[in-house]
Order: C-alpha cells, then structure tokens, then sequence
C-alpha cells in the first residue's frame, strides 16, 4: 500500500496522464499534496495544534511516492518529515522532475539519519505532456519576461525564467536529445539569454550526452511570442481549440457549471485523447466536421443500447453477460453526453456572440492589407449591439498591431470605449504594441517584404483558393518551420549557437526533428497546424512544439493586463 506525494505542479503533471481509477490500480491508497497543511500535520506552526481524528491516521506502515519538482522548498519538506524520529511513512521513495542539484541531495543524505529514504531518482518530466506532439510548462504570466529582459525589472521574473529554462531541459532530457544546434530569436534578448544558458548546460553535463542517432539532426528553435502577437488573439474553429477558447480547457478539464441545460454530472469533464478515443479522432476537426461526427456518435449509441433493449434475458447466463455490458454501456453513455453538452454549449456560444461574423472579419484583418474597408468595417463592429465587448476588444487589438502606423488609433481608440470598451482594456492597444509592435517583433508577421515573394504568394493563394474563409490564417511559426526545412530561415533573424561550440557547416544543413521552444506561450491553432505538418510534410521531418503555456484571447489579454 502506497501513498503518492505530489507539489502543486506535479499535481497537475499526474492529472493530465492518470485518472483516478488508474492512480488506485498501483495500490495507492491516498493522493495527497506535500505542501498541504490539512493533509501534512507536520506543517502547522501553531504548537497549541492537535490532530484531529480525521487527521490522526496510522500510516507508519505506508510507503511514500514522492514525486517532486527539485526546489530547495520541496527538499526542505522532505527533509523536515526525514528530522523526526517516527516519520509518517515507513519509507520514502524520492522522484524528482528534473536535474537535483547535488546541495539538496546532501541536506536529504544529511539528515536521513534513521535511512527512511530508499532511493532516489530523477525522472524527467517537469512539463505536462499536451498532445503526442505538444508540450507545455502551464506556467502563466512569462509575457513579463520578455518585457523585462535586460533591464533592472529581471530580477523580478528570475523564479518565471528559472522555471522556463529547467522544463526546457527536463524536455530535453525526456525526449533523450542533444541538439546538433541551437537557433533563437533574435529579436527577443530572453530568447537569446534561454539559448545561451541551454547551450552551456548541455555543453557541461554530461547526462544531455546521449548515444547519437545514425543520420539524424535535431535543431533547438528558441522563440518569443512577441514575434506573433495575432494568433493568440483569433477565434478557434477546431474542438480542442474552441474548448479551450470558449470554454477553457485547463488539465484536461473543462467546467459546463452555469451553461443551460446542462445536467449536474456534467458540470465537469474530462477531454483527455489518452483516455477519450472520440476527442482523440476529432480533437483537430472543424466546427462543421465536427457537428457530423457527434450525430453519428449518438446514432451509433441508439442502435447499441436499442440492441440490448430488445435481448432476451430468459436465463442466468444472459442475465450476466447482460450485467458484465452493462459499465461499458453506462460508461458510453456518459462519453456521449458529455460530448453532446460540449457541442451544444459551443453552438450557443457561437450563436450568441456572433462569432462566425467575429472571425471571418479577424481572418481578413490578420491574412489581408486592405486599411480603408477593414477601418469602415471596424467601426461598424465596434457600434454592433450583436458584438460583445471581448470580441470588440480583439478586434481593435488586431487592427493596431496590422495598421499601427496609419493614425488612425486614436480614433479606434475613441470607438471602443463608446462600444462598452472599459478605459483599461483599451489601454491595452499601447501595451500590446510595446510589447509586440512593429519596432520590437522581427520581420514576418504579415508576410515578407520582398515583393516578388508578396505577388507568389497572393498569386498561389488565388489559384489554390481558402477551402475555409474561418480558416485563412497561418500562424509565423508555420513560416518559421518551412524555412528550417527548405534551408531558407536568415541568419540575422535567428542566429545559430552550435552545441559542440564549433559553427560547422554540418550543422547548417536542414534538420530530421525540430523541437520547437516558446516563451510567453503556444495556442492550440499552432498546435493544430504543427500536427498537419508533421502528417503531411515530404521532408521526413518530425516537429515537437513546446512553450512556457497553451493561451487563449483570455489568459494573453490577462497576462498583458498584468504589465
């Protein structure tokens, strides 16, 4: 019999992978957090404390799992159960997310006098695993970072950037890569500071040295949300990412609490394509394809439960086989609920807001230089009654970012705020541009400035036609990745750092794997793409995209809001 020992992060890192159920099957009779002081009566500081019954549970004959981020405040905790004479537990099992700096394993080998700990490991996985092909820190508020790089203020993001650069290599370390070379962005100093400091700690520890693979090159691409403020701004169409944009899709969870109609078991679910085989086949279809495909998941599950309705029971062996169906059904059932609620919710939410108006006029402002329509409609979307404010507020962000030397933003400005914009959320035009205008971001977001490239491009677009006008919008990365693999992406836009220090042409040549690190943040349109084109690409290449978090319009607006 175990119990599990978690911190706040390894929490959610356990949550995204396990259920419950599965948690139990490994005999652990107990969940508990190592810094909880309801659940660690060890922790209260008050001496006239007593146990509770509830509290005053014999566990000296459990074992611990313990698995831990590698902070001094965890070991401290540890260390302070390991100082007594009769621990909790009759052993300590010690798992650590990443690399244990060997201070903290001498304070733990220090004062594990009566030898409780039985061993101690680090098992690489200080991130929360999204997608087969996505990675995330979930860790909020790095926009901050970036603004503050190189300035006195970095000081106060040092624990942001700490966190950042120890997921980026307990990443590594995960997927067992050392990169052939490193390349970063040049126009954000925290990009170049993560791939300077990554560099020298795979040049220096030996454990990033692994066996290399036979003909395969890795390329380590270091970027900035800075460089493509737009795509966390627009509108999802595919179901992971309207989830998470209309809904909020947090550790796999999504909370239906308040929406009509929707019943009491359903107030909170699980969207997991690890243990949802539905959200894993649909989790990149469309609004449209999407409709479709639950109709014919609940047609599907009428005729199975009609089926069963009309089996004769007439004897004890029918009666069983009948009963040992019978969680699978109920467990069907559930699955088809939930799935119906969600989409019912969205189709509401869609309707409601008018969101198919919202975004194919986002999609023009982010894929299209057209100032003098796109200024007349804004102003008409800005005085709608159907528009809701949030949306209005995008809306006006998009255009400053596209048109922000038209002068014209006063006048939006102006606009918003007799829309039922707040004074502060308008406000949010100049910081968006200090943190991410023309001056500060590198070249690229609206499509090069070479004119022959322009013409190319507008000209395949026209041949090849948009299959979906909601769906126009390709994210920078996306560009980013085609110049890697085409051997096309500038030097003096994302420099190289080679891992052996030695600037070889070897590792110039177009990469096999590209693993992808943003600070300040991916969204789920990046992940949708990255996911096509590592199933569609003739190159042979393989991309993995990780960030320091996955944003929609919300959680980017409220970290803008906090500089």
């Amino acid at each position: 019999m175990k119990v599990l020992l978690l911190d706040a992060v390894t929490t959610q890192i356990i949550s995204s992978v396990y259920s419950q159920t599965e948690i139990q099957q490994k005999e652990v009779y107990l969940v508990s957090r190592l810094d909880d002081v309801k659940s660690n009566p060890m922790l209260h500081t008050d001496k006239n404390y007593t146990l509770s019954k509830k509290d005053d549970k014999n566990t000296s004959h459990l074992k611990a799992i313990c698995f831990l981020r590698p902070t001094e405040a965890n070991v401290g905790l540890i260390v302070r159960e390991l100082s007594t004479r009769q621990p909790r537990y009759s052993e300590y099992h010690l798992f650590f997310t990443g690399i244990v700096p060997t201070a903290l394993l001498r304070l733990l080998a220090d004062n594990d006098e009566y030898e409780h700990v039985k061993q101690v490991q680090e098992f690489y996985c200080d991130f929360l695993p999204v997608n087969e092909d996505v990675l995330s820190l979930n860790c909020r508020n790095t926009i901050g970072m970036t603004m503050s790089a190189g300035t006195a203020w970095a000081r106060d993001h040092a624990p942001l950037y700490i966190r950042n650069r120890e997921g980026l290599a307990s990443m590594l370390l995960a997927l067992k890569r050392q990169p052939t070379c490193i390349r970063y962005q040049k126009s954000s100093m925290l990009a170049k500071q993560l791939a300077l400091d990554t560099h020298e700690s795979i040049s220096a520890d030996q454990i990033f040295h692994f066996r290399k693979r036979a003909g395969v090159s890795s390329l380590l691409l270091i970027l900035d949300r800075c460089d493509d403020p737009v795509t966390p701004l627009l509108s999802q169409w595919t179901y992971q990412g309207m989830v998470h944009e209309l809904l909020g899709l947090n550790n796999n969870r999504v909370v239906l609490r308040g929406a009509p109609g929707v019943h009491k078991d359903l107030e909170e679910v699980v969207l997991s394509s690890a243990q949802d085989e539905f959200f894993h086949k649909n989790r990149y279809a469309n609004f449209g394809e999407l409709g479709e495909a639950i109709k014919k998941l609940l047609d599907d599950y009428q005729k199975q439960t009609q089926s069963h309705s009309k089996s004769n029971l007439n004897s004890i062996e029918d009666m069983q086989a009948f009963m040992e169906k019978f969680p699978e059904i109920r467990s069907r059932s559930h699955n088809v609920s939930k799935h119906v609620a969600i989409m019912g919710e969205l189709a509401r939410l869609v309707d409601v807001c008018s969101l198919l108006d919202v975004s194919q006029f986002e999609q023009e402002l982010a894929c299209a230089d057209d100032h003098a329509t796109h200024l007349r409609e804004l102003m008409e979307k800005l005085s709608s009654q159907q528009v809701k404010v949030p949306d209005k507020l995008r809306l006006g962000l998009l255009y400053a970012i596209r048109y922000e030397h038209h002068g014209f933003l006063a006048r939006v400005k102006s606009s918003m705020m007799d829309g039922g914009v707040p004074p502060d959320m308008v406000d949010l035009m100049d910081i968006i541009l200090r943190y991410a205008g023309e001056k500060v971001r590198g070249p690229g977001l609206f499509g090069s400035h070479d004119v022959i490239s322009k013409m190319t491009k507008n000209f395949m677009s026209s041949v090849q036609g948009v299959s979906n006008v909601y769906a126009q919008h390709v994210p920078l990365v996306i560009d980013t990745i085609n110049s890697v693999v085409r051997n096309r992406l500038k030097e003096n836009t994302h420099p190289f750092l080679s891992n052996n220090g030695v600037d070889s042409a070897a590792n110039r040549k177009p990469p096999q794997e590209i693993i992808i690190f943003m600070l300040g943040g991916i969204t789920y349109e990046e992940a949708t793409n990255v996911y096509e084109f590592n199933q569609t690409n003739t190159y042979g290449v393989k991309v993995v995209l990780s960030g320091s978090t996955i944003h929609n319009s919300t959680s980017f607006l409220d970290e803008l809001k906090a500089l």
